[in-house]
């Protein structure tokens, strides 16, 4: 079975946000995979687990309209370059930080929306 490469790729240069978000999902769910970007959680320290939720993981779940202010917010907030950023927001939903308390998450939650980005709190 021969795809042609060059035509998936003008499909998805076609493709809005959301149906590339879809795409992305439908993809990790056929294959058991995760676009995710690897993030290195600060203080890995174990806890006893506790049944109160202590830490959220900031998700970017979709760039929105405003891609470019997304990426400049997101190289503030995480340090990383441009291009780890860029893909970040291109493979959404991607996971920002890990870790996080819950006034640390919102707060970041609030920044990328701020800048047309979509973000869920895990």
């Amino acid at each position: 079975m021969a795809f042609d490469k060059d035509s998936i790729i003008a499909q998805l240069k076609d493709a809005s946000i959301t149906d590339l978000n879809d795409l992305v999902k439908a993809i990790e769910d056929e294959f058991d995979v995760s676009a995710a970007a690897p993030v290195v959680a600060a203080g890995a320290a174990g806890g006893d687990g506790g049944a109160a939720k202590s830490s959220f993981d900031v998700e970017l779940t979709s760039g929105g309209s405003g891609k470019i202010k997304v990426i400049k917010a997101l190289k503030e907030i995480t340090g990383l370059g441009l291009k780890e950023c860029k893909e970040m927001v291109d493979g959404a939903p991607s996971v920002v930080k890990e870790g996080l308390s819950e006034d640390d998450a919102n707060d970041i939650k609030e920044k990328l929306e701020a800048q047309g980005a979509t973000v869920t709190l895990k």
